[in-house]
This record gives structure tokens, sequence and C-alpha cells, in this order.
């Protein structure tokens, strides 16, 4: 390997490479009119919740499955009754208070799930939650595992061996969709709207064995998209959730999610990172630190410019609690442990500015040329991705994020 590709992937390894906040003022609401309504005794105030649920990009998903549950609520679809075993009344004291839950979610061709454990309060507030990521599901962080709680939240990159610390409210927000998929008395009102304007049919199968689930087929007439739910006919809980796209040979599994433990408390040491974490993992606490460049009146390719100028400067300088705190905040002996056996010069060229190829990461991308030595050899190399973008959770500041 040359000098050049070797100094490339070790500025690689040593990227901590989080996903960034989506500031969506939508779902900030949505959690705050949620609490509302749950210490709230009136049903049309869990309906409003529902309405602003129902605007959000990133529940649309959820809401799609809570619809489809909600066919058990006793409502007319296409002239067929549902049968009175799933009258409204039994179906809300079902599923009224969720205050545990876990599940597992499938996609084709992969053997490892997602998994997620969810914990609320007896207002429906989420208190806990944690979530595993296979390799498969983040291929550039590898596989991570996220806890949350009291808007903090904590992931375990296993791949980099990095342990990060941020402030986050969004998981919260991600995991009340969940909760609401398997809560079916959101639901009422929207679906009664969608039903009367053509946007989805609904079939349902309640088998006479009563063992057998009772099997809600729910099919978007706007959208190419199915979901089949499976609800345990002695509990009027929903067990499985299968989610279909339509392609040009049919409808098409896209992932399926199983529910478990509904209601049973989790151990809470399954909320901690209590002996998983190895020694020597690196701990990067952005809660504890500002972290980045101030951007002050700067442009965003001004202060993203600055940003990668000071982090080459501060490593010819040997300065390594400055150039890690310009890195997503990561610890001075770690920058050392990385970047010391390689000795900066000069920093060549800074720029120009460039979109990040992934617009998910709301940054840019600043190509930066300089020169170092590395075992005796005076390397020149440009580092054409180097990826800087606002900290997470701490606007009118900016980090170096990855590309490196």
């Amino acid at each position: 390997m040359r000098p050049a590709e070797n100094i490339k992937r070790i500025f690689k390894n040593a990227s901590v490479g989080t996903n960034p906040k989506a500031d969506d003022e939508i779902l900030k609401k949505l959690i705050q009119t949620h609490r509302q309504a749950a210490n709230e005794k009136h049903v049309r105030s869990e309906l409003n919740t529902w309405r602003i649920i129902m605007q959000s990009k990133i529940t649309k998903l959820a809401t799609a499955a809570v619809i489809a549950i909600a066919a058990v609520l006793g409502i007319t679809f296409l002239g067929q009754s549902v049968p009175a075993a799933y009258a409204l009344e039994q179906t809300i004291q079902a599923n009224h208070s969720v205050r545990f839950l876990h599940i597992k979610e499938f996609v084709p061709d992969q053997d490892e799930p997602k998994e997620f454990w969810v914990q609320c309060d007896e207002f429906g507030n989420i208190t806990n939650a944690r979530m595993h990521f296979p390799e498969w599901s983040s291929p550039e962080d590898g596989a991570k595992v996220t806890l949350w709680q009291n808007d903090k939240v904590q992931v375990y990159f296993k791949r980099k061996n990095i342990h990060f610390i941020a402030n986050e409210q969004k998981v919260a927000q991600m995991m009340l969709g969940l909760i609401l998929q398997a809560d079916p008395r959101f639901a009422v009102e929207q679906l009664r709207e969608l039903e009367a304007k053509g946007e989805m049919k609904i079939s349902i199968e309640t088998p006479t064995d009563k063992a057998e689930p009772t099997v809600i087929t729910a099919t978007h007439t706007q959208r190419p998209q199915k979901l089949i739910l499976f609800v345990d006919q002695a509990t009027k809980l929903v067990t499985v959730l299968e989610t279909y796209g339509q392609t040009k040979q049919g409808y098409e599994l896209i992932s399926t999610q199983e529910y478990y433990d509904y209601n049973i408390p989790i151990d809470e040491k399954i909320f901690t990172f209590e002996g998983e974490l190895p020694e020597d993992v690196v701990k990067i606490d952005q809660t504890t630190q500002e972290v980045g460049l101030v951007q002050g009146n700067m442009t965003d390719e001004e202060i993203a410019v600055e940003v990668a100028r000071q982090f080459f400067e501060a490593l010819i300088a040997e300065d390594y609690a400055k150039a890690g705190q310009l890195l997503e905040g990561t610890p001075a002996d770690y920058m050392k442990k990385i970047f010391g056996p390689m000795k900066f010069l000069r920093v060549i060229s800074v720029g120009p500015v460039e979109p990040h190829p992934n617009p998910a990461t709301r940054g840019v991308v600043v190509p930066v040329t300089v020169e170092f030595e590395k075992e005796g050899q005076l390397i020149e190399h440009t580092f054409e991705q180097l990826g800087v973008r606002q900290v997470y959770n701490q606007p009118g500041r900016w980090t170096i994020f990855g590309g490196i």
C-alpha cells in the first residue's frame, strides 16, 4: 500500500461518522402534543395528536400501520361489518397503555433483524429505548447499538470501537411511532376520513379457530404499498406487521415487524451498556463540551473552509485537543494515537466548497491538500471528500464529520 493510501485509510477509520440532526419542527410538535394529550382524558385531544403525527414524513410508515390496525375498531368497510369481537371499547382497553414492547424487524435476504426495546411511563411518554442495528443496515457505520433516555442518545459503534453521546429528541419521536403501530386508538377518526376519500381498501379475515390470528390487509389506492397485520384474537394486539411494495410482478415483501412482550417489564440493564463496552472504547461525549467552531457572521462555505483549515493547522501545531474538538469532539489522547506518528508540515490549499454527495448529512465537502512526513517520506495528499457540517444538536457550530 502506498503511503498516501495508508494515511487515507487511517483518517477514514478515525472518522466518527454519526448521522446528522434533522431539525423537524413537526416532530417536535408531535412529542409536545402527545405529552399534553397523555395527561388529558378526552379522546378528542388524542385524535388531535394523531393529526399532527399524520403530517410527519418520518412517521408515514407508522401512520399507514396504525390506520390498518384501526380496522379492528368496529368500523364498516366496503359493506363488510367487522365482527363484534373487535368492538371499539374492547380494542382500546387492550391497547390503551403500552408500557413495554420488544420489536424485531426482518428484511428479506438478511438473517439478523433490527431489534428495538421500548419503555413508557403511565402517561404514554417514552422513557427508555434500545435499538440494535446490524451491519447490513448501516454499512458506513457498521453494526451499532443505540440507547436513549432523557433526551440523551448513546451509540456504540462496534467496528470503530467508539462510544458516542449527544443530546437527542428524535429517537423518542421515532419510538412513539412504533408504539402507535401497536395502539389503534389514535387512528379512528383518520381512518374514517381515508376510507371516505377512497384512499385505502381494507379486508379482514377472522378464522373460526380462535388460536389463529385475524388477518387485516390494508391496500393503499394512491401509493404502491400494502400492509398485512396479524392480530391475536384473544388480546386484540398486533403480533406481526408485514410491509409490501408494488413491483411489475406484483407486491413484494419489504419488511416484517414482530411484536413481543406487550407490557411485560423489561430488565433495566437492557437500557444500559453495563458490561458491554470494551475497556479501550473511545468515548466521545458531546453533551459535556462545545464541539466544532462557531459560525458567527460567516457563510456556510466560509465556516466550512475555516473548520477544515484550523483542523489541519492544529495537527501541524500538534494541538490534538483542538484538532479533536474540530473532529466531533474526539478525545486528545485518541487523536495523538492516530495522528501522532505523522508530522504535518503545511496546508497547501483548502476548497472550493461543494455540496456533500449525501444530502441527508446537511453538510458540504471541502477538499484539502496538505503536506506531511511519515516514516521519513514527504507526502503531498488531497483529501477530496472532507465532510463539514453543523454540530449535532449544537446549532451555529460546525465540525468535521468524515471523508478523511
